[in-house]
């Protein structure tokens, strides 16, 4: 998969649409740029813009986005209820996918200096890559904003890292730096502004001091009102969302809000969404109030309606979780994004890939399916009952696998064209030789390492597909009998795979492993795949 690395730029105007409108073209129009979500507000005055790419991509549209800034956005004339330092205020680098934190930081280093040189503008770092403690932290290098930024240049603690130490007054100051993915999540109270900030300055992590810290760890927080909802907010940035949740901020406004008779009417994210964020929130409902999700969609949906983040605008899923976003603009030339009359008729074109080892992957994945359906088929239905918690515990296993499954559909295709690569490689000189024939052996490695990682993935599935062939509704039953051969069948297309690869690898110790490990995986599939069937023969 691509190397994306995520820039969430934040901008000073919120109102003027010709303004924002501008600055987004010039990100779109960045080569390798993938705009996801434009995101203004009036009251903060303020628009978070969001996109991805490779990491010389995203430098160069923000670096683009802020030479449009430049001539339009003038910072001595801005009002807003959001903190700020500068027309482009803040500019972070998030890794997204198969990127380091390391890379974020070098992005950082690279566009605030040719930032610096490009504006004449002062430029800090903040975050992962601030060289000093004192300015990790966004809201102390944000400290006094942009009203004292004219006098905090004159000292020698605040030289900025880039740029000149001179105040432009149109621009301001921007911070850049690299961090974790941050939720920006706001809580919508009917309250004052007052009342909402009190809430914010007891939950977040900093309190209202040193002697009086906030119940939630990460969370940066403030009250502020929306004139254009006619409600006030608490306003919270989500620093990590692993260590606390979504779900643990709103639970602990709705807290605070209660001690204080204060109605909680709904939230809102800003910006986009990790999805594991989202799906983390469900699970904590779903154990919470002993529900039973499985379907991904549903989870979301449950989240949406809990913590009412369709309250102020619809929340669409495609449109705010990034995963999802990012999937829709790499769908081209992903097999699983195909059809399947597509996907059958490149397997049968003229080329290596998609072969066996995709087939092989899209027939498990087809069978752990079959296996989720028969249990859905027979969970809440009146007549089974009595079945319902058998089925609350089988059902996810294959909606997982399913959907891990589909996964190596791809997998296996990119696994064999690094071997395609590196057979391309030169063998001009010894050196050239050498590192083919390594690159070639690599390559061969992870050829045999995904249909190995499948055929794993499938015998986990045999003892709850025993359970569905016996519990299940017995309508479904042929259904489950073709679970068990196409489960079968992917561990035998994965065995042919791993063997044909394993020929050409010269290290013995290697092979010797992989074929002990492949036929005893096969073995296992032969033999489960024999007990469900005859399982199944015996239920009428």
């Amino acid at each position: 998969m691509a190397k994306l690395i995520e820039c969430v730029p934040n901008f000073s105007e919120g109102r003027n649409k010709e303004v924002i409108d501008a600055i987004a073209d010039a990100i779109s129009a960045t080569e390798g740029c993938s705009l996801l979500d434009v995101d203004p507000g009036s009251s903060t005055n303020r628009t978070v813009y969001t996109f991805v790419g490779p990491p010389q991509a995203v430098v160069e549209g923000a670096l683009n986005a802020a030479r449009t800034a430049f001539t339009i956005i003038d910072m001595s004339k801005h009002t807003g209820e959001h903190p700020r330092t500068g027309a482009m205020d803040v500019c972070p680098f998030i890794p997204v996918q198969n990127a380091s934190m390391e890379e974020c930081v070098e992005c950082a280093n690279e566009f605030g200096r040719r930032l610096g040189d490009l504006l004449h503008v002062p430029v800090y770092l903040y975050g992962e890559a601030a060289r000093t403690e004192s300015r990790r932290s966004l809201p102390s290098v944000r400290a006094g904003e942009y009203e004292a930024l004219s006098e905090k240049l004159k000292k020698s603690e605040w030289v900025p890292d880039y740029g000149p130490a001179t105040f432009v007054p149109s621009w301001g100051a921007t911070v850049t730096g690299a961090r974790k993915f941050l939720i920006a999540y706001n809580v919508n109270l009917l309250s004052t502004k007052e009342q909402a900030h009190r809430i914010a300055l007891d939950v977040r992590e900093q309190g209202r001091g040193k002697d009086q810290p906030g119940t939630l760890k990460k969370v940066q927080g403030m009250g502020w009102y929306l004139e254009e909802s006619n409600l006030a907010q608490v306003s919270t940035n989500i620093l990590d969302f692993e260590l606390t949740p979504l779900h643990k901020v709103y639970e602990e406004i709705c807290k605070d809000a209660k001690e204080l008779n204060l109605p909680v009417v709904g939230s809102q994210i800003v910006g986009l969404i990790p999805l594991k964020a989202m799906l983390d929130c469900a699970d904590f409902y779903i154990q919470k109030d002993k529900l039973f999700v499985v379907e991904e969609e549903h989870k979301v949906r449950l989240v949406i309606s809990k913590l009412g983040l369709d309250s102020l605008g619809p929340f669409v899923p495609k449109e705010r979780i990034i995963e999802y976003m990012v999937e829709a603009n790499q769908d081209e030339g992903r097999l699983v994004s195909l059809s399947l009359q597509q996907f059958v008729r490149s397997v049968g074109a003229r080329t290596a890939a998609p072969g066996g080892g995709s087939v092989s992957a899209a027939i498990a994945a087809m069978g752990a399916a079959l296996g989720c359906m028969v249990g859905q088929m027979t969970y809440g239905k009146r007549q089974f009952e009595s079945l319902d918690g058998v089925m609350r515990k089988l059902i996810p296993p294959f909606y997982q696998a399913m959907n891990d499954l589909l996964l190596t559909v791809d997998a296996d295709s990119t696994a064999f064209n690094s071997y395609m690569a590196a057979l391309k490689l030169p063998k001009g000189t010894p050196d050239e030789v050498k590192r083919r024939e390594e690159a070639m052996q690599e390559g061969l490695k992870k050829a045999v390492g995904v249909p190995m990682s499948l055929a794993e993935r499938v015998n986990v599935l045999w003892p709850a597909l025993k359970e569905i062939v016996q519990y299940g509704n017995v309508a479904c039953k042929s259904d489950a009998q073709v679970a068990a051969k196409a489960l079968e069948t992917a561990v035998y297309g994965a065995y042919y795979n791993v063997i044909i690869n394993l020929k050409d690898i010269t290290d013995q110790a290697f092979r010797k492993a992989m074929e002990e490990k492949a036929s005893a995986l096969l073995k296992e599939a032969k033999e489960n795949a024999t007990a469900v069937l005859e399982a199944a023969r015996t239920r009428s």
